[in-house]
């Protein structure tokens, strides 16, 4: 029981310290990345911190998956380190025994990792989908962000504002630089506002301004000025649900949905808790190392693992999305031989006096020799 609390506390701080390393790495990427966005016109400006919670979110199940397994890893390596193993094995304690005391602090990790997956993940990448959306699908003139130049949808306008008041997207000192089948025009006003008509259309009414149209100097170059100024506004339908992605969708509507789309997506979020579950255990066996040796290459074995594992899903995700696996043949392979490697790694570092051992292959290193076989 000693064991047991000691091991816990341990787990926790290193699962503690590794969690704060991952998460602040990620939300420093995505507020990065985001923020040029909303530099570039992509996003509103006053919706970067909810699509900054959003991304987190979104990342959450990866981090747990990699937090755990580089914890067990971490601690079962110093264990090694500090010869403390030895002891272990002397007092006739298998590896195997690690296993409950690391599950008791892994499967809360799994059990948060599933719930992430299947409802928080998916919420928080709808919520994102429609910030976007919404942006991308209000009128011209509502995105443009006060000292900044704007293409219009239909790509033959640029606007420029000074300054907006209110909530009826009233703007200041309005440039609007515009080409068409007659030219080029610019017309620049005090002031502009949005305005609907019965038919539903939307305009830009620009007043106190002035309108120009042509090449400067030459004879067809007028000059208009204007107290009222109207020009239609592209706008776009607001059906934010008609292009949903599949990774947005709720787990309980994917259940009841067909189709290899929903099908890869289904395989992605069972595989996560899945994956989190074997790279703890696989981190047991995977955490030897010889006391007199570095215990850095652990690590970068263990993110090449997890990389790799992670990869090897999004294949098969892929390859059910295009049809080429079914859902019932493609969710399982994957793991089951992951499992078999982490029942084989437990087997291989149990039997101490194995030829091929790494403690009998190291002895024979320095012997110089072949490896055989020594007593415990």
């Amino acid at each position: 029981m000693i064991f047991h609390r000691a091991l816990q506390r341990e787990l926790a701080s290193a699962a503690g310290a590794t969690f704060t390393v991952l998460f602040t790495v990620i939300v420093t990427w995505t507020l990065i990345t985001i923020l040029g966005k909303a530099a570039g016109g992509k996003v509103a400006s006053n919706d970067v911190i909810a699509l900054i919670a959003f991304a987190a979110l979104n990342y959450l199940p990866t981090i747990l998956i990699l937090t755990s397994f580089i914890s067990v890893l971490m601690v079962v390596t110093r264990t090694y380190r500090d010869s403390e193993m030895v002891v272990w094995f002397a007092s006739g304690l298998s590896l195997a025994r690690w296993i409950r005391p690391v599950l008791t602090f892994g499967l809360p990790m799994v059990l948060l990792t599933g719930i992430l997956s299947f409802y928080a993940t998916p919420w928080a990448k709808q919520k994102s989908s429609e910030y976007a959306e919404r942006f991308q699908k209000r009128e011209d003139l509502q995105q443009v962000s006060p000292g900044q130049f704007r293409e219009s949808a239909s790509s033959n306008r640029i606007f420029f504002v000074e300054g907006v008041s209110g909530q009826t997207a009233v703007v200041h000192n309005v440039f609007v630089n515009t080409v068409d089948e007659k030219g080029t025009s610019v017309v620049v006003a005090k002031e502009g506002v949005i305005s609907n008509t019965p038919e539903g259309d939307r305009f830009l009414v620009l007043k106190n301004g002035r309108r120009y149209q042509g090449t400067p100097g030459s004879a067809d170059f007028q000059t208009m000025e204007f107290e009222r100024y109207s020009m239609r506004v592209a706008s776009k339908a607001q059906d934010l649900a008609a292009n949903q992605n599949a990774d947005a969708i709720p787990t309980d509507e994917l259940l009841r949905s067909s189709g290899p789309g929903v099908q890869g997506e289904l395989l992605w979020r069972i595989s996560l808790p899945i994956t989190c579950l074997l790279l703890i255990l696989l981190a047991i066996p995977m955490g030897f190392v010889n006391p007199r040796a570095g215990s850095s290459s652990n690590l970068i074995v263990a993110l090449l693992i997890f990389f790799a594992y992670q990869n090897l899903i999004k294949v098969f995700e892929a390859s059910v999305k295009q049809g080429r696996f079914s859902f019932g043949t493609a969710w399982w392979p994957l793991h089951l031989a992951v499992a078999l490697v982490v029942v084989g790694m437990f087997t291989w570092r149990a039997n101490v006096n194995h030829r091929y051992h790494p403690r009998v292959l190291w002895a024979a290193l320095k012997r110089g020799g072949k490896a055989k076989a020594v007593a415990p």
